[in-house]
């Protein structure tokens, strides 16, 4: 499973395999050694933060519409402001799920070089950078707007609580939905200082698309999560289902995307934007098949952030050439 915005699945060990106290250890022990420089980017490999290319598109698209509705121009500063309080968030949730996770990731030879389990980053270094990244989170959203601070410590409570979903339900996938839906709609409060159904219009898709993508990654890991009691749709239900719901959520997508254009007015850029997005959702689901995960990766990772780059693109021009000026 994955923490929020979107990473890999947490997976569970084979049966038999045992965790001993050296993990702990290795946690626990300093990082000084490794320089300020180092260290660093091992924290930035541990929240991967390369993959908030997910979440920052539709969270722009959601900004830069709220302003072309608004004002008609471009807010860089407001722009700036919702990019560190994206970027904030997201890294405060994967540290939080790494951390909550450890243990599990150690059981399990795909995330055995994840850096709290080989000591890369010790525990402490985690929990230092997941509070500093809360820290930046929260004070850009005060930035914003008085809205935007209040319902800040709200949208928190989805990052923390979804690491610890695949304990307790077989739907987790949905949790990260709705965390990941959080930002297109804090994007626009951010933008107009409150809330907006045509916001929550494409929050909902996000959370659609991202829980639908999740489902696929998490069939990895159904063989070890059933051996170790991990919960997931995959291992209740099978990869077949699992690999069925994600079309299922993918096509709600399309339909709420869909909708948010039409209550949007968008151009024809929009709707040639919506079309590239179908036709990637059709190539990835044509990679994956209950027989055959080899690709999986290719689906996860090239097709997902090809369709929030692609219908950025298209959504900015869009609003461009409909008149949003810098």
């Amino acid at each position: 499973m994955s923490a929020a915005p979107v990473e890999e699945p947490t997976g569970t060990e084979p049966a038999g395999t045992e965790v001993t106290g050296t993990t702990r250890e290795v946690n626990e022990a300093p990082d000084s050694a490794q320089g300020l420089v180092g260290g660093t980017r091992a924290f930035l490999r541990l929240v991967l933060i390369e993959h908030s290319v997910f979440a920052l598109p539709f969270a722009y698209i959601s900004a830069l519409w709220a302003m072309f509705e608004t004002s008609g121009h471009v807010s860089w500063a407001k722009l700036a402001l919702i990019t560190v309080a994206m970027v904030g968030a997201r890294t405060f949730a994967m540290a939080m799920n790494r951390i909550i996770d450890r243990e599990i990731d150690a059981r399990n030879p795909r995330t055995q070089m994840r850096e709290l389990v080989t000591g890369a980053v010790s525990v402490k270094t985690a929990y230092l950078g997941s509070a500093a990244a809360l820290v930046v989170f929260l004070a850009a959203a005060a930035s914003l707007n008085r809205l935007s601070l209040y319902l800040a410590p709200l949208a928190v409570v989805p990052l923390v609580v979804y690491p610890y979903g695949k304990r307790f339900t077989n739907y987790p996938h949905a949790i990260l939905g709705i965390a990941q839906a959080i930002g297109p709609m804090g994007a626009w409060i951010g933008v107009t200082g409150h809330w907006s159904w045509q916001a929550t219009l494409l929050g909902l898709a996000v959370g659609f698309w991202i829980g639908g993508f999740d489902l696929i990654f998490a069939c990895q890991d159904v063989a070890a999560d059933r051996v170790i009691g991990v919960r997931s749709v995959p291992a209740r239900f099978g990869i077949a289902a699992a690999l069925r719901a994600s079309v299922a959520t993918h096509v709600i997508t399309l339909g709420l995307l869909i909708w948010f254009g039409v209550a949007g007015h968008g151009g024809v850029l929009w709707w040639i934007g919506i079309a590239v997005v179908a036709a990637a959702f059709w190539y990835e689901h044509s990679l994956v098949k209950p027989d055959d995960l080899s690709k999986v990766n290719r689906a996860f990772f090239t097709t997902n952030g090809f369709v929030g780059m692609s219908l950025f693109c298209f959504a900015l021009v869009d609003l461009i050439v409909r008149g949003l000026g810098a």
